[in-house]
């Protein structure tokens, strides 16, 4: 499972040149589900999510949470995220969730977001138009995979 968070001051979803939703100050996350990922992978990145201290305190320093700044959430359903594309010049989807469990899990994940903060969605399976204003820019690549958290880093 990865998820692309981008810390914005703003971000929206057009479908047909219709804003259909639409956050100030808080996270688009555009996320992306892999065949083999289960609630698992999906808890360990609401949990980090929820917790990852990227809002600037008073002396400037990432040093509070999306709670803490009582920040907006857009979670954008991105299937290619699961692309493999070191083979060819076409991205492959084979290893994306199947669209009617994705969609499943992506209803999970919102719901469960909504305990601690507002949250929006674009519109699963739908052309989108995607825009955000980046507060930074800070973008962050967030990946579980068997149950644990992988560093990008490494």
């Amino acid at each position: 499972m990865k998820v692309v968070l981008q810390r914005v001051k703003g971000a929206y979803v057009k479908v047909d040149s219709d804003v259909i939703s639409e956050i100030d100050n808080g996270y688009l996350l555009l996320w992306g589900i892999e065949e083999a990922d289960s609630e698992v992978e999906s808890e360990i990145l609401i949990n980090k999510i929820l917790n990852f201290r990227i809002f600037s305190d008073e002396n400037l320093k990432m040093n509070k949470s999306i709670i803490d700044v009582s920040g907006e959430i857009l979670i954008v359903s991105q299937f290619t995220l699961a692309g493999k594309f070191l083979k060819g010049n076409r991205p492959s989807f084979v290893n994306a969730k199947s669209p009617e469990i994705a969609e499943e899990m992506i209803l999970k994940i919102v719901e469960e977001f909504s305990k601690y903060v507002t949250v929006k969605t674009g519109s699963f399976g739908a052309m989108m138009d995607v825009g955000l204003i980046n507060d930074g820019p800070a973008t962050f690549v967030l990946t579980a995979r068997n149950g644990q958290l992988i560093d990008q880093a490494d």
